[in-house]
């Protein structure tokens, strides 16, 4: 065991280290990044700050960062060199890092500790940080993202979900935030890799609209405040800010909220996210900043969120198929193994069908948003898919397992809990 958490630690160093010699960082303008990256991912001794020590100032030498659309034909959807080089290091560390330690997660109900560094070392944020506070992001990269997010859920759901909660934050201040919020919060992210931030959508509300908001704002004076109460917050005993959507004037915003002593926290367990130590959170009159300004668009906030949570939903998936098709190929009944039998190849069958249907959908959806057109039809059309066959799935997957898919022995019953969320939670991730 200690053998593997040594091999993890040392993982995404690995990674940036093979690369770093590469002809292909100059010709894809990342050099600059994976240096950075190298030495962020070396530093030790971290000054360790209390969640209410760590104080955001605001740089008034930034200005409002908005990366442009991406200049391209919508349907094409290969990879640039760029992309497969990240899909990539993202699939060896899915595999290497975060599957190993996915059991004893969800067991335990705790997010590992070591994978903060990890996600230090392999300079997640710097992918969502503008280029200009020294992140790599020049044009939008919600493509990019997507890819990131479903590559790394094939090596788990929760503790996905958990490490890109931050960097989804970051993505949220870049297309979102005002001139104020980007300069008080975009510098703290990129000279600080330990803060945290998670998102706070959803509401303990029967057949909850994300439209229709319990929680309320409050403007006096130029300054808004929040009460009300949010479920299911990912990491949110130790997140160092929320982003939360609030009703304000009886229209749906969103607000950025610093931890603050009047947020009470409460933690509540779910079927699944276990390992994502999911809490419910309630603001009494908590400050609160507006995340954006005139060009803020509500329901495209709550699309690029959905379409990660597909991204998450999609790579499960692929990996609870390759799960069973290896399970089948070696489980041995009447003399022969099960995927000989019509039931189970057909079954497996229609699991990549609906897995590619998926995907296509919601690539779709992701490269008109990064083009810049409208995608909310697109957005739409992809949850609803990724709702039903995503639960499917994991149905399936625990049903071709037969008793074994009802055990602990085997991780499908872990990924059937965990895609079930798929059809309740909205916008925990942003794109």
């Amino acid at each position: 065991m200690t053998n593997m958490v040594n091999k993890a630690q040392g993982l995404g160093l690995n990674i940036l280290t093979k690369i770093a010699g590469s002809d292909l960082l100059d010709q894809l303008k990342l050099r600059k990044f994976v240096e950075k990256s190298l030495y962020q991912g070396s530093k030790a001794g971290f000054k360790t700050l209390s969640a209410t020590q760590k104080a955001f100032k605001s740089d008034a030498k930034v200005t409002k960062q908005r990366l442009p659309n991406q200049q391209k034909g919508l349907f094409d959807l290969s990879l640039t060199e760029e992309q497969q080089m990240t899909v990539d290091a993202m699939q060896q560390f899915a595999s290497e890092v975060l599957y190993p330690l996915a059991h004893n997660a969800d067991h335990n109900e705790s997010f590992p500790q070591e994978l903060w560094q990890h996600s230090i070392d392999l300079g997640l944020n710097f992918y969502a940080l503008p280029e200009a506070l020294g992140g790599v992001a020049t044009e939008k990269n919600i493509l990019s993202n997507i890819l990131i997010a479903e590559t790394l859920a094939t090596g788990d759901f929760t503790l996905t979900a958990g490490l890109l909660s931050t960097f989804s934050a970051i993505n949220a201040i870049t297309q979102w935030g005002s001139v104020q919020v980007q300069s008080t919060y975009l510098p703290a992210f990129a000279n600080d890799p330990e803060l945290k931030a998670s998102f706070a959508i959803q509401e303990a509300t029967p057949a909850f609209n994300p439209y229709k908001l319990q929680t309320r704002a409050t403007a006096s004076n130029g300054a808004y405040t929040i009460t009300g109460e949010k479920t299911l917050v990912i990491l949110g005993e130790t997140a160092d800010l929320f982003i939360v959507s609030a009703e304000l004037n009886d229209q749906a915003d969103v607000f950025i909220v610093q931890r603050h002593d009047s947020i009470t926290v409460r933690k509540s367990s779910a079927m699944g996210l276990k390992a994502a130590e999911t809490v419910t959170l309630k603001f009494d009159n908590t400050p609160a900043v507006r995340l954006g300004d005139d060009d803020f668009n509500y329901t495209a906030f709550l699309d690029l969120g959905n379409l990660m949570w597909c991204a998450l939903a999609i790579g499960t998936c692929e990996t609870v198929k390759n799960y069973c098709v290896k399970y089948a190929n070696e489980r041995t009944a009447f003399g022969e193994p099960i995927s000989h039998r019509q039931s189970v190849a057909f079954m497996i069958a229609d699991m990549a069908i609906e897995i590619d249907a998926m995907r296509m959908l919601v690539l779709n959806a992701a490269s008109l948003a990064e083009a810049g057109q409208p995608f909310h039809r697109e957005a739409y059309l992809a949850r609803l898919l990724c709702a039903e066959k995503s639960m499917k799935i994991g149905t399936d997957g625990v049903q071709l397992l037969g008793g074994h898919g009802f055990t602990k022995e085997h991780p499908v019953e872990r990924w059937y809990r965990d895609l079930r969320a798929t059809a309740i939670i909205q916008s925990a991730l942003h794109a």
